[in-house]
């Protein structure tokens, strides 16, 4: 089994900033998928940005156009770690925020952490 654990949600101001963490720990295959999506009440869970493995260890990466140049994704391969550093929050970056890898032997999502963007 794969578990996901986020931390690092919280409350900021308009203009502030958030690093949110993911540690997966299981049986996880080398080539995989990490990424991040957000729930915002009332709304559907959508992508904000996924971190690929690639063929030496370094893999590409994929960002929703409303958060490009705000947010950046990077992971530790090593300790199968992804973080989002998010810069410049805005109100409408409130949700929670979820964790996700995929690999070969499934899709498996971390418990959500709150993510509260208000003066």
């Amino acid at each position: 089994q794969v578990q996901l654990v986020e931390s690092g949600g919280g409350l900021v101001q308009p203009g502030g900033s958030l690093r949110l963490s993911c540690a997966a720990s299981g049986s996880i295959f080398s080539s995989n998928t990490m990424g991040w999506y957000r729930q915002a009440p009332g709304k559907q869970r959508e992508l904000v940005a996924t971190i690929s493995t690639g063929f030496t260890g370094g893999g590409g990466s994929n960002y929703a156009d409303s958060v490009k140049g705000r947010f950046t994704i990077s992971r530790v391969y090593a300790r199968n770690t992804v973080y989002l550093q998010m810069n410049s929050l805005k109100p409408e970056d409130t949700a929670v925020y979820y964790c996700k890898l995929m690999d070969r032997s499934g899709t498996y999502w971390g418990q959500g952490t709150q993510v509260t963007v208000s003066s």
